[in-house]
């Protein structure tokens, strides 16, 4: 940040500790931050964490975010506010999105939910601030990688058109045992609500919806083998944005050999459930660890023939792991999470946007090469 802002933190969880130690620690002017949560002590905690672990001075207030009413506290605060950054679970982003239309706030989520989604488009269509949806890493980074890769491929190659976009993100520990060959870095209901609900892709052409772990393949990114499959969220806003340009676009999440056979075995022992993503999420939960030593692996790549008819290809393939930030250490997951969050905010708050920006929107060159951004997943070759 370039100048001094205040900005509101909503939640307590792993990610509002990085997006705050980040804030902190790397803005050029440290902003003023309040961590608001349901549990007051939870976010007390998370203040004196990013207090702790910053080595600059930076004022940071915990407050009680209620679910029910606004107090005399939040009123305050939310009248003080230049922006909320929304880390709270995807359910909830609605209610926060109204909140910051009101109190004319920009907003920024990372909600994958694809329903919570349209709601707040339909919301903050005409919000005299920026709303920017869905800004981790996927969907978010990933979303704006492979846009930048399409529109670089069609102006060096002088087409229009190409044959394939696929991107791919994995969240994955370094080691993996049998019989799951997983370990859980971030939220169980995030992993159960993707690999059940639809994904949004593009197949000849045009956006087509496609059941979840229903396209399932191998892939070598630098020398390992991983398993990709289809899963909702991570496609963002590209399959409407690039329809007619695209023959076939998919997010596929990467995992370890063999974890997507287990999951077929949980899916067929819960094949009548009825509430089939709490089941998966409770049988993970039983049977897969919580692991911090964590790595990201993300691929991106297009395809298609130039304007003499030879089939070219680009690829870009990272591994992110754990980085300290301050006097912290991050694992991989929370700063590529939050580090497209911290640079959306930058983005709005320089830039006064206003209305709904989603990842097909995002000025590619300027947000990759964002300080935030650079400073977890480096520059693009």
């Amino acid at each position: 940040m370039k100048k001094h802002f205040n900005i509101i933190i909503a939640g307590a969880g792993g990610i509002a500790e990085a997006a705050g130690l980040i804030l902190a620690e790397w803005s050029q002017v440290t902003p003023t931050l309040f961590i608001g949560n349901r549990t007051l002590d939870k976010a007390q905690s998370v203040a004196q964490w990013i207090t702790e672990g910053t080595t600059k001075s930076c004022k940071i207030e915990a407050f009680h975010l209620s679910e029910n009413e606004i107090t005399a506290e939040m009123e305050s605060i939310l009248n003080q506010a230049d922006i909320i950054l929304d880390c709270l679970p995807g359910s909830q982003a609605p209610r926060i999105a109204k909140l910051a239309k009101e109190y004319q706030l920009h907003y920024a989520n990372l909600t994958e939910y694809v329903a919570e989604t349209d709601e707040i488009i339909v919301l903050a269509k005409e919000a005299n601030t920026g709303f920017i949806l869905q800004t981790g890493i996927a969907p978010g980074y990933i979303d704006v990688l492979a846009n930048a890769l399409f529109q670089q491929f069609c102006i060096d190659f002088k087409v229009n058109k190409v044959d394939k976009l696929e991107f791919k993100v994995g969240a994955l520990t370094k080691n993996a045992v049998a019989p799951h060959y997983y370990g859980f870095t971030w939220s169980p209901v995030g992993v159960a609500t993707e690999y059940l609900k639809n994904a949004i892709t593009i197949r000849n052409f045009k956006k087509t919806e496609v059941a979840a772990l229903s396209e399932r393949t191998s892939i070598i990114i630098n020398g390992i083998t991983y398993e990709a499959d289809l899963t909702s969220g991570g496609a963002a806003d590209l399959p409407d944005a690039l329809a007619g340009k695209v023959r076939k676009l998919d997010y596929k999440t990467l995992r370890f050999p063999r974890h997507y056979d287990w999951i077929q075995n949980q899916l067929d022992s819960i094949e009548n459930a009825e509430n089939p993503i709490q089941e998966l999420q409770q049988i993970m939960q039983d049977k897969i660890p919580l692991m911090e030593d964590d790595q990201i692996i993300l691929y991106a790549a297009v395809e298609g023939k130039d304007h003499n008819g030879i089939l070219r290809r680009r690829e870009v393939a990272k591994c992110i792991l754990p980085l300290k930030v301050g006097k912290h250490q991050l694992r991989a997951i929370q700063t590529t999470t939050a580090a497209p969050l911290v640079q959306s905010a930058q983005l709005l708050l320089e830039n006064n946007l206003k209305g709904v920006i989603l990842q097909s929107q995002i000025e590619t060159e300027s947000f990759l090469n964002g300080n935030f951004i650079i400073a977890v997943y480096g520059k693009i070759e």
